[in-house]
């Protein structure tokens, strides 16, 4: 017989990342919960990283370290990792974020504890600097038990912002049925898609720190046509029509249509993109004039967003 498949797969895609892939290596290998294999996908990276990464390899069999010949793109690298993976559950790890020794054995006892209705469970998280410094805690609450698919739907994209929740514990065949990591803002897309199969679960202790710095593709590609390359060097030279946000919501709607609803909560769902989306953008519009007066926001809860976001 064969070596039994591991319950949990860890995938680290990495492209240069020696200032921060031992850390994060470390803190994957120190989790409390051992039945796990870590996947690392090298997208070609020319600094020290793949002799680190080959280190600790050596050094623990739950690593398997492959190495891309060309640069392929974060998309298609972040899809790679979940590709090789064999477990019963999937976390993706960004090779300069760092974890609690916990995360992993917290998000399975909640997978536990929700059933199959879930299909993320994900810890709150603080946002740390290059040099570990928190400087703030995520504001992102995307948590959502209904049962409806359009009212999880509708609380991811009125508070979702940082999309550390991404970066929580999945459910492989949920993933399975999205389309996994695409070149338009491809995080916050991909977590209205798992958001339609079921239900998000958040632990709530802070397991995680994300970190934000000057190497991150946000600061460094400030257009579209930069982040599109980043994303998939096949479509550096891609025509592009639309505004980003459009764009955005394009994929929201796609998403949609590829999940199997029903159609009444696939309408339901198409109304709420369009609804939340554009109400959340007056009501950043006019943020100023708001406050000038004493107007208070009610009923929908908006965070601020990242950097670069439209």
């Amino acid at each position: 017989m064969g070596a039994r498949n591991p319950r949990v797969s860890i995938g680290l895609p990495v492209f240069n990342g020696e200032k921060y892939v031992a850390g994060a290596l470390k803190c994957l290998l120190g989790q409390d919960y051992e039945d796990f294999e870590l996947i690392i996908s090298d997208n070609a990276s020319t600094d020290a990283t793949e002799s680190i990464c080959r280190e600790f390899a050596a050094r623990d069999s739950r690593i398997r370290y492959s190495r891309n010949e060309r640069n392929i793109g974060a998309s298609p690298n972040y899809n790679r990792v979940f590709r090789l993976a064999r477990g019963e559950f999937f976390k993706w790890a960004a090779h300069d974020d760092e974890c609690h020794p916990s995360l992993v054995r917290r998000c399975l006892e909640e997978f536990e504890r929700a059933g199959a209705s879930a299909v993320l469970v994900f810890p709150e998280a603080e946002i740390i600097d290059e040099i570990g410094e928190v400087n703030f805690h995520s504001p992102d609450r995307v948590g959502s038990t209904a049962s409806r698919p359009f009212k999880r739907l509708a609380s991811v994209l009125s508070t979702s912002s940082y999309v550390h929740s991404l970066w929580g514990l999945i459910r492989v065949d949920a993933l399975r049925r999205t389309r996994l990591m695409g070149c338009v803002e491809a995080d916050h897309v991909l977590l209205a898609e798992l958001a339609l199969l079921g239900q998000l679960i958040e632990v709530p202790e802070v397991l995680l720190w994300q970190r934000r710095h000057a190497g991150c593709a946000i600061p460094m590609y400030r257009t579209a046509r930069e982040l599109l390359a980043w994303h998939d060097p096949r479509l550096a030279n891609a025509r592009i029509l639309l505004p980003h946000c459009e764009r955005v919501y394009i994929e929201y709607l796609k998403g949609i249509w590829h999940a199997s609803l029903s159609l009444t909560d696939q309408l339901l769902c198409w109304l709420t993109v369009p609804s939340v989306c554009y109400w959340s953008r007056f009501l950043r519009w006019t943020g100023p004039f708001r406050h000038r007066f004493g107007l208070r926001r009610r009923r929908v809860r908006l965070h601020p967003r990242p950097p670069g976001w439209l």
